[in-house]
């Protein structure tokens, strides 16, 4: 009897061992990711009644740091059209949040992937910060990021999303050919450090028990935060508790737009971008459900703000290196380059606010609201914002083709050469491993 009970006791030690390493240490995969997220942004605009960003919350905090410094924010046209009341602690957005940074803290915690991270180069410093800038500015400008301009603003079925989904892309090729550039650079720095991969195995023990314990206690803080939010409104609460999801997931699945933006111009992978679209299809599904039952849309200008300002975020994500929730996740794991690239944009979008008067009456006041579903009729702007979300995905493949196409190419023709000069396969097992980058 005690054999089988120690027997049963050690299947379940080793049943939550399998279920530690699958769901909490492993990095998820992208593509279902993306898709819960846009299934819970769904939800979260059907119960809330706003879509998830982040940026406008931000830039909020920055009109607050703005009082601090003895201005008047309250008086700035650009918070009258956004809202400064209260504090974070009383918004949908701000508690929303709070809940990303303690799920994405959590996450990293359990899978034990939380330690202070320096730049090898003091110039990633200064090259975060302005790409923050740059991105937070654009994202502002623009009325959304790479979340609310984007990933939850097709979904709202507004024209201007559409605009900062194509300039984004081509802002983000803008970036990498800078970035290309020799004083932008970061130069190769051999670190003689030895590898945690080589670190003691009881040390490495003792920090994944020890983070484990402390994503337990951030956990349990961040639930009686979202019990203290519920007795003041229900919707406050549930914000939280989505908060924690959306932080938890990209934190899991590293999703970053940034990533998928990047590499159409360099490797021509696929999948965040495959991810992001599906993810986006079904978003747009459930928020029309939504709004079929009677919730409102966010609907932005359609002016030359929505386009310039997806340039300027394209552009700006990669001199950063990270979209917004790219930097949030990444700051959690301790990467002290995404802390400044958080400030950057904190202080771009409160730029923004502070020339609104100038920016948004030439670039975006003027120019008009267009919602798809009204402007086309219902049935008719879904269908089309599907199919646009199709073609989006066949210019993906097509373009993941070209890079197939190019890399194949090489490879028969070093094989070929190879061939001539040693005979058999060597290449396949001598030169082509070390080609590879350069081959993408």
């Amino acid at each position: 009897m005690m054999r089988r009970l120690q027997s049963h006791d050690w299947s379940l030690k080793m049943s939550f061992a399998e279920f530690r390493t699958q769901y909490l240490v492993r990095f998820w995969s992208p593509i279902p990711a993306l898709l819960a997220l846009g299934v819970a942004s769904a939800y979260y605009f059907a119960i809330t009644g706003t879509f998830w960003a982040v940026t406008g919350e931000f830039t909020r905090w920055g009109g607050h740091i703005a009082a601090l410094l003895g201005f008047s924010p309250q008086q700035w046209s650009y918070f009258q059209l956004i809202g400064l009341n209260g504090s974070p602690l009383e918004r949908i957005d701000g508690v929303m949040i709070i809940g990303m940074f303690a799920g994405a803290l959590c996450a990293a915690l359990w899978a034990s992937n939380v330690q202070l991270r320096w730049p090898t180069s003091k110039r990633r410093l200064a090259q975060g910060l302005i790409g923050g800038i740059i991105a937070g500015f654009g994202a502002r400008l623009a009325m959304g990021c790479n979340l609310a301009a984007f990933f939850t603003g097709i979904p709202m079925f507004s024209l201007h999303a559409w605009a900062f989904m194509l300039t984004t892309v081509i802002g983000a090729w803008i970036g990498v050919k800078l970035c290309l550039l020799p004083f932008l650079r970061t130069p190769l720095r051999l670190d003689t450090a030895p590898s945690s991969l080589f670190a003691d195995t009881a040390k490495l023990a003792r920090r994944a028990r020890l983070q484990n314990r402390l994503g337990l206690l951030v956990a349990v803080l961040v639930l009686g935060f979202a019990v203290w939010r519920f007795e003041a409104s229900l919707v406050l609460g549930l914000a939280v508790l989505f908060g924690i999801f959306f932080g938890a997931v990209i934190e899991r699945g590293q999703i970053c737009f940034t990533s998928a933006a990047r590499d159409l111009w360099t490797t021509g992978r696929t999948r965040i971008a495959y991810g992001i679209l599906l993810g986006m299809v079904v978003a747009c599904l459930g928020t029309f459900g939504a709004i079929a039952l009677g919730a409102t849309p966010k609907i932005f200008w359609m002016g030359p703000n929505a386009a310039l300002g997806g340039l300027l975020f394209g552009i700006g994500i990669v001199l950063a290196g990270g979209c917004e929730t790219g930097w949030m996740y990444r700051a959690m794991e301790g990467q002290v380059h995404f802390w400044v690239v958080g400030i950057g944009n904190i202080i771009g979008g409160t730029l923004v606010a502070i020339f609104w008067d100038e920016l948004g009456g030439a670039l975006a006041l003027p120019y008009p609201k267009i919602n798809l579903l009204e402007y086309l009729g219902a049935g008719t702007g879904l269908l089309l914002s599907l199919a646009g979300l199709m073609l989006a995905m066949l210019l993906v493949y097509l373009n993941a083709r070209r890079f197939a196409v190019r890399e194949g190419l090489a490879r028969w023709m070093i094989n070929r050469i190879c061939h001539w000069i040693y005979g058999g396969n060597i290449a396949r097992t001598t030169l082509l491993p070390p080609l590879k980058p350069w081959l993408t």
